[in-house]
This record gives structure tokens, C-alpha cells and sequence, in this order.
């Protein structure tokens, strides 16, 4: 169908600079829905990290008593307490191997979901929303977005969650070995915290734009490739590429000051914890210089439990300070893939009964008003009716409504104003589904999916046999080229069908609606890019297709059309002439305008 105004260049504005998440904790409690629905996977990730980071929180008092074993002489205690770390180590090493696979598979199960609940929602996506994004721009979201929660789930969950046991274990034991030292190692956490607030506030500007200008340039991608013959046709790709230079080099700028920020929180946090390590070091040799009896008093074991204790107290918090960056991405990712969710969905239409096995095919138009752009009207109190069985053709100059006709007739969008009634019932009334099972369709712009030509084929009607598809085939005339090719009916075809000649792919698009075998069948430009020849050909096969159907026409060449049982002319979005072709050209009216600017110069 022709897309409504804008097509899918008429993106939606991207994230303006300075512009946050729109709400981050609903972003993230919408992220962590997903991740609960895993829960035996959590449950074992868990167990795994609380092990793995208990056994991280005591070697250092481990350590501790070596050392001490080591001032005091005592061999014998160095040796225990050496082997029972080696063991802690080793078990460690063990259960955090489990914490990272346990963490890896959480988050692929995760974005399984996402993805699957994502590309469900976009199916169910109307007409419309499609007309208006960027195709590239819903890629993107499809891909990079999900990847970046995908990856985010993976590194910063096992590192918040372990980070957490980590500060409470540590925080336990620096407080059984000295509460005065452990004043002191809460000096550098205050600055940890007071840092990554202040950087945090300028970080959360740049990274949803970042990703809403990658999805900008995914779309000049996805045009450039699909539109390539159009661009090297017109000669355009030095513009395209400079619209391309001039997006890479906004997401280059954007991508740096986020990098750079991103980058500058490491650095910060290192500083910061090699600050605490002096700190302890001159505080801790105090402590250990005094007597043995003051109260005070910390071994040189103790002195290194509490310098190994902060940096473990610390390093989680540098961890997540360093993915900060990668954090916010995903939280934009995030936002970015729930609100295409969130997009109002094509409407299922009403519960009506209806069969479509006994659909007769009358179906009436009445005071239609239509537009695809508020303010811009396409039809204004369009009024028409196709009786049960009738074949009637509609024509008019390009921009007309012609197939905004079709367009609203399969509810690819819904009416502004008006009723169309299908054998008497409101089609809003009747489920979508069933609807669009009684009407078969011929696009003026074929798809073709990379699959075999039978695959094709059998889109009309998925559960066809094969002889059903290749009966089709003959009398769509795809047979006469399909039954040459080496695969034959196998032969795979390229995305989009570019190893098949434009005809051929009409072709295939008229053997789906054959198969389809509808009540209603829909001819849209359906031989404008077919030659004479097989236009003749087919022209066969359409009339006892549309015996006994309700059938609409909608084409330019208006020889296809002579044997119509009524031309309907649309101009300024109303029906202005309608009747046979013989008391159209009697009138001398709009159709006559139009039959002799096609056919006038064969006449002479």
C-alpha cells in the first residue's frame, strides 16, 4: 500500500541535547520485571555470588593472621593459615566462574523475552506507525538497544548485586577489627558517593541522545541500501553520503562528550581509593606504634586486612562507576525499546460474528472522511457502493484516493468520519483478523522474502499444499518462468526478490492472492510493471479469478480496466463520474480527460 504522508522518512524527532530518561525508575523497575522471570536462574546466581564474594570478604582476615603468624615465629600457624587460603582462593575462583555464567545466561534468557515481547508488539504495530518512523530508527531499537540492555544485564547486575554482599561483609569485618578504622575508610566513601552524583547529572544528558542518533543513522543506512538503484539512478550519492557524514559526525560529538565523561569516572574513583589507601596506611601505623594493652592498638596483620578490606569495600563502587556509562546506555536503550511497547496498538476491531466462508462481498462507503496529515483531507463525504460480485475499477489522477480506498477498506487505517459496511456490518465491528482473512490483495509495491519462491507463493495461504501452490502458479503465469530455473519452485530468492525481474515479482504477488482464494479480491497497480505481453497473458487468468467476486481495480492504464463493470473516477477526494467505460468516454468528463491523454497519441 502507498505509505500515508511522510512515508518512513517522516521519522519522530530525536532526543534533543540536555533531555534525560524520561522516567528512569520506571525504565528500570520495567527492566527488572523481565529479569524476575527467570527466578530459579536467579535464585542459583545468587547462591553462587553470595559464596564466591563471603569467601572474597574473609581471605583478607586470612591474610591478617598469616602475617601476624609471620611477626610472631609461629611456622606451624603460617602454614594453616596459608593452605586454608590457598582453599578460600581456589573455591572462590570456582563459584565466581558459576557467578559469570549463571549472570551470562540470565541475560540472554532476559533479552530473549524482550526481544520476543518487541518484535510481537511491532508486528501488531499499525499501518500508520509504520509510515511515520524511520524503519532504520525501529531497527535500531530491534537491535542495538536490546543489545545494550542485553550486555548491561550481563556485566552491571553480577556487579551491583556481589557489590552489595561485598560492602555489607566488608563493612562487618572492618568493624570486628577496629571501629576507629573503619571511621577512617568511610572517609573515602563519602567522596565516592559526593562524585558519582555530581558526574552522574552530567552523563544522563548525553546518552539517550546518543542512541536516539544512532538510530537516526541506522535509518539513512537502511534507505541507502534498500533505495540504492533510486540514489545511483538520480546520482545522489554524494548527497547521501554527505547526510551521512553530517549524522556520523553529531553521534561522534555526542558519543565523545559521553565517552569522555563516562571515562573520567574511573580515573575519579582510582584516586580516590589510592587516597584512602594512604589515609589507612598513616592512621593504621599510628594505631600499630602504640602499646599492645591501649585499646587501640591494630596488629601489622590488621593494618593489611583493613588496606585489602577498603579497596574490596571500594572497588564495587568503582566497578559500577566505570560502567556507569554503559549503564545509562541501556537505561536509553531501555526507554527507548519500551516506548515503541508502549505505542497504541492496531485496533483488533469489534467481536461480532462473522465467517468468512460466508461473506457475499457488499460492501458500501458512506459520507467518508478521511486524512492521513490532521488538517489535510484525502476524502470528503466519499460515498461508494460495491455491490456482491460487481468487478468495478477506480481511477483518477495521482494523490486522488485511490488507495487510500483500499487503505481503509482492510483498516490499514481507520476512517475520521463516515461508516464502510461489509455485507451490512461496520467493519470496525468485525475483528481485524477476519477482515483482512475475505480480502485478497495485490500490492503496487510486491514483497518478496528471502525464502523460496513456493514460500512465497504460499503466504496467500499458509497450510497450501504444494500442488495447490503450483496450480496457483500456472494461473498467475509464474509457472512459466518458475518450472526453467534450475530449483525450480525451490529456487531461493534474495530479500526483496532482486534475483526476479519487477514482473516476475508481481507475478508471485498475483499467485498469492490466487491461492488465497479470497471473497474480495483487490487489484492495486497490480500489472503497471508487468510488459504487454504477459499483461495479456494474465489478463485471462484475472477474469475467472474474479468470477463471482467482489473485486476493486485500482490501476493507471486504463486498458486494463475496459470490461469493468463500473469505473469509479475519484478527484479532490470525492466520486466525481461513475458508470461502464463506453458512458464514461460519452460524458467527456474527467475519465475521457485521462483516456485521452493515454491513448490519444496511439489513435493518431
Amino acid at each position: 500500500m502507498r505509505p500515508g504522508p511522510g512515508g518512513r522518512r517522516g521519522g519522530p524527532p530525536g532526543m534533543m541535547p540536555g533531555e534525560k530518561p524520561k522516567d528512569l525508575k520506571a525504565t528500570l523497575s520495567r527492566i527488572l520485571v523481565y529479569i524476575g522471570k527467570n527466578r530459579r536462574l536467579i535464585i542459583a546466581m545468587l547462591a553462587v555470588m553470595m559464596v564466591a564474594t563471603l569467601l572474597n570478604v574473609i581471605a583478607p582476615t586470612i591474610q591478617a593472621n598469616a602475617i601476624d603468624s609471620i611477626a610472631q615465629l609461629d611456622a606451624g600457624a603460617l602454614v594453616k593459615w596459608l593452605v586454608v587460603l590457598a582453599l578460600v582462593y581456589f573455591s572462590s575462583a570456582i563459584f565466581t566462574y558459576f557467578q559469570n555464567l549463571f549472570a551470562a545466561m540470565l541475560s540472554q534468557f532476559t533479552v530473549k523475552v524482550m526481544r520476543k515481547d518487541l518484535f510481537a508488539k511491532i508486528s501488531r504495530l499499525p499501518i500508520k506507525y509504520m509510515d511515520t518512523h524511520k524503519h532504520g530508527d525501529i531497527l535500531s531499537r530491534m537491535t542495538n538497544d536490546v543489545e545494550n540492555v542485553s550486555n548491561s544485564v550481563s556485566q552491571s547486575l553480577g556487579s551491583l548485586i556481589s557489590g552489595v554482599i561485598m560492602l555489607v561483609g566488608c563493612f562487618v569485618m572492618m568493624l570486628i577489627h577496629s571501629w576507629l578504622m573503619t571511621l577512617v575508610s568511610m572517609v573515602t566513601i563519602v567522596l565516592t558517593l559526593v562524585v558519582t552524583k555530581f558526574l552522574s547529572k552530567f552523563m544522563r544528558k548525553f546518552f539517550p541522545l546518543q542512541q536516539a542518533k544512532l538510530g537516526q543513522l541506522n535509518g539513512q543506512i537502511e534507505e541507502a541500501v534498500s533505495g540504492c538503484k533510486t540514489v545511483k539512478a538520480f546520482t545522489h550519492e554524494g548527497k547521501i553520503c554527505e547526510d551521512f557524514d553530517r549524522t556520523s559526525d553529531e553521534l561522534k560529538t555526542v558519543g565523545i562528550k559521553a565517552q569522555i565523561l563516562g571515562g573520567v569516572m574511573g580515573p575519579c574513583m582510582n584516586t580516590i581509593g589510592n587516597f584512602g589507601f594512604l589515609l589507612i596506611a598513616v592512621v593504621g601505623a599510628l594505631l600499630a606504634s602504640r602499646p599492645e594493652t591501649d585499646m587501640f592498638y591494630i596488629s601489622i596483620g590488621t593494618i593489611q586486612a583493613f588496606i585489602t578490606y577498603s579497596k574490596q569495600f571500594t572497588r564495587p563502587i568503582n566497578e559500577i562507576a566505570n560502567q556507569y556509562a554503559q549503564i545509562q546506555s541501556a537505561l536509553a536503550g531501555a526507554e527507548r525499546v519500551f516506548e515503541v511497547m508502549d505505542s497504541e496498538p492496531e485496533n483488533a476491531g469489534g467481536s461480532e460474528p462473522f465467517e468468512i466462508e460466508n461473506v457475499k462481498g457488499d460492501i458500501n462507503f458512506k459520507d467518508i472522511d478521511f486524512s492521513y496529515v490532521k488538517g489535510e483531507q484525502v476524502l470528503k463525504h466519499f460515498d461508494l457502493w460495491v455491490k456482491s460480485g460487481q468487478k468495478i475499477a477506480i481511477v483518477g489522477a495521482t494523490g486522488s484516493g485511490k488507495t487510500t480506498v483500499v487503505n481503509l477498506l482492510t483498516r490499514f487505517y481507520d476512517i475520521d468520519g463516515g461508516v464502510i459496511t461489509l455485507d451490512g456490518q461496520d467493519i470496525r465491528n468485525i475483528p481485524v483478523e477476519k477482515l483482512r482473512g475475505s480480502i485478497g490483495i495485490v500490492l503496487q509495491d510486491t514483497v518478496i522474502f528471502s525464502d523460496t519462491i513456493a514460500q512465497n507463493i504460499r503466504y496467500g495461504r499458509i497450510d497450501a499444499t504444494d500442488e495447490e501452490v503450483v496450480e496457483a502458479a500456472k494461473i498467475a503465469r509464474v509457472d512459466d518462468f518458475a518450472s526453467k530455473l534450475a530449483d525450480g519452485y525451490s529456487t531461493q530468492l534474495t530479500e526483496g526478490g532482486s534475483n526476479l525481474s519487477q514482473g516476475q515479482r508481481q507475478l508471485i504477488s498475483i499467485a498469492r492472492a490466487v491461492l488465497a482464494d479470497p471473497k474480495i479480491l483487490i487489484l492495486d497497480e497490480a500489472t503497471s510493471s508487468i510488459d504487454t505481453r504477459t499483461e495479456m497473458h494474465i489478463q485471462e487468468a484475472m477474469v475467472a479469478l474474479m468470477k463471482g467476486r467482489t473485486s476493486l481495480i485500482i490501476a493507471h492504464r486504463l486498458s486494463t480496466i475496459r470490461d469493468a463493470d463500473k469505473i469509479v473516477v475519484i478527484s479532490g477526494g470525492k466520486v466525481v463520474e461513475a458508470g461502464d467505460h463506453d458512458e464514461l468516454l460519452a460524458q467527456k468528463g474527467e475519465y475521457y480527460k485521462l483516456y485521452q491523454s493515454q491513448f490519444a497519441g496511439i489513435a493518431t
